[in-house]
């Protein structure tokens, strides 16, 4: 059977190459995670003025850093001189400057170049002009985000609307005041597949029932198939007898006391193109970031987060946490049992979807259009 005679019931997903092609990738880091806003950190990981974290957009790396003023600015990580990489570090702190270890030439927390060798010497070099380059910089939800873009585009209309799209209303979100809670753990996986593979598995739950017993237990109507995207502002209920999101069922620790009534004992998922997850429940939120390192390989930073007297208190958040480190466990390994099988000959005009997984087809048409390849 071809793509050309499917059943009405079952639509044609991309072809296998888009998962393990070199040159889409490429086409990736270019016209997508080069091109949209990019989430890079917390912003409670730039405590004081001189913090800094480097991370890689696409195939730029940015530096991160916070300035006099207490605002957050990020820079190509290039020095102007001759290209060395400014910063090598993942993360740490200066005391008032970025010093290119090649010919030191030096820029302040601004990114305005401030001292060289011979500088003096050269009146006609401007110390703004020749200062690092700037890249488009916005905090939201307690995060900051990037885009390295010569043109960003409307943060409202890309980001905030992926939001609305999931939820029906920005404000849905904004009752969990996401900026105002605390990290309570962390945790980074390094998954070899593909990272459309990733947002794929998350927005749909056809495979729920297959792999996640535990999140059944909590969300009892995940094991029909259907996935708290599908449908606008649906939140998937808690069962009966669940008091909290945890592993084993049991009470969770403090909700969160700006939510609505409506969204006690629910959960909800969405997805902010081109890298970002996030889940809600009453007592916290969980926020991915997806960093793409090639067409088989993904980081993937998980946060959870609790109120700030949750946190402080150190009350146990194990039984949250290990929830959904379980969840992403077993989605990260069905993702990388799929990655092989992209470059199989059977898979090289791709798969199907089942009519509730048809929403993944808008993601692979978005796919196709950044990429130019859309019909």
């Amino acid at each position: 059977m071809t793509i050309s005679n499917l059943p009405e019931s079952l639509i044609a997903t991309l072809p296998g190459h888009y998962y393990t092609d070199p040159g889409v990738f490429r086409q990736e880091q270019e016209r997508i995670f080069e091109a949209m806003w990019f989430c890079v950190a917390r912003s409670c990981e730039l405590p004081k003025p001189g913090s800094f974290r480097t991370v890689d957009v696409g195939r730029e790396s940015v530096l991160v850093t916070r300035a006099r003023d207490g605002g957050i600015r990020a820079h190509f990580n290039v020095c102007r001189h001759r290209g060395a990489r400014l910063c090598t570090e993942e993360s740490g702190e200066v005391k008032r400057a970025f010093q290119c270890p090649y010919h030191a030439w030096t820029y302040d927390l601004e990114g305005k170049l401030v001292a060289a060798p011979n500088l003096t010497k050269m009146p006609d070099v401007g110390r703004t002009e020749y200062g690092l380059a700037p890249v488009h910089v916005r905090e939201w939800l307690g995060y900051v985000w990037v885009c390295v873009a010569e043109d960003a585009p409307s943060f409202d209309e890309t980001v905030i609307a992926d939001v609305e799209a999931r939820l029906g209303e920005v404000d849905a979100l904004d009752r969990y005041d996401v900026a105002s809670l605390e990290v309570g753990r962390r945790i980074v996986y390094d998954v070899k597949a593909n990272w459309k593979l990733i947002i794929e598995n998350f927005m749909e739950c056809y495979h729920c029932a297959t792999i996640h017993p535990e999140l059944t237990e909590v969300l009892p109507e995940f094991a029909d198939g259907y996935a708290a995207q599908y449908y606008v502002g649906h939140g998937a209920e808690f069962g009966d007898e669940v008091k909290g999101f945890t592993v084993d069922g049991s009470e969770g620790v403090d909700r969160i006391p700006t939510i609505s009534e409506d969204q006690d004992r629910r959960y909800y998922a969405i997805t902010v193109r081109p890298q970002v997850f996030i889940n809600l429940v009453p007592d916290h939120v969980i926020f991915h970031r997806m960093y793409p390192v090639s067409e088989d390989r993904t980081i993937v930073e998980c946060d959870w987060l609790y109120l700030k007297e949750v946190v402080a208190s150190g009350k146990d958040v194990s039984r949250s946490v290990e929830l959904f480190d379980r969840v992403n466990r077993q989605d990260f390994d069905a993702c990388e049992r799929c990655q092989p099988a992209m470059s199989s000959r059977l898979y090289r005009q791709g798969g199907v979807l089942v009519p509730s997984e048809h929403h993944i087809g808008e993601f692979h048409a978005w796919v196709e259009a950044r990429l130019g390849n859309g019909p």
